[in-house]
């Protein structure tokens, strides 16, 4: 496999255009409270959100989908804080040490009077992993432009 092949099955890039200002897009992603209303795909829901939004600081994000009787808990450090327009933390599936620990960069564009979100979500250890979290990032970024009353 070339390095840039490789780069398609380790990262995962999305975009996504909110009629809001960067600064409310960029409490959506730290404030506990506005995670609960979002970062969960489909039918699923959050109901325990814990952010310590500072460099080195942990977040904790638990989402449970009665649907399937199922929970998953993301788990991370935050390695960058620029507000409004920067966040990146590192993402591990608590008790599931075989998927590692991947990178998550969220950048906030100016886009007129919205916002651009921009998502890269890198070091999957498979493809299968990464089609995975595609679908459930598509599903929250899609929740939290419905949800998410700018």
């Amino acid at each position: 496999m070339s390095p840039a092949s490789s780069a398609r099955v380790t990262k995962l890039f999305l975009k996504r255009s909110l009629e809001a200002p960067r600064e409310e897009v960029f409490q959506a992603w730290t404030d506990p409270d506005e995670i609960k209303k979002w970062f969960a795909p489909g039918p699923a829901f959050v109901p325990e959100a814990s952010v310590e939004l500072r460099v080195g600081g942990r977040y904790r994000i638990a989402m449970r989908d009665e649907t399937n009787n199922s929970s998953h808990v993301a788990t991370g450090v935050y390695r960058e804080i620029k507000p409004p327009e920067r966040l990146v933390f590192t993402w591990s599936w608590e008790g599931d040490p075989q998927s590692g620990e991947m990178l998550v960069t969220v950048e906030l564009r100016e886009q007129g009077k919205g916002t651009e979100l921009v998502l890269t979500h890198e070091l999957f250890t498979t493809v299968e992993s990464k089609q995975r979290h595609e679908e459930g990032w598509i599903g929250c970024l899609d929740k939290l432009a419905q949800i998410k009353t700018w």
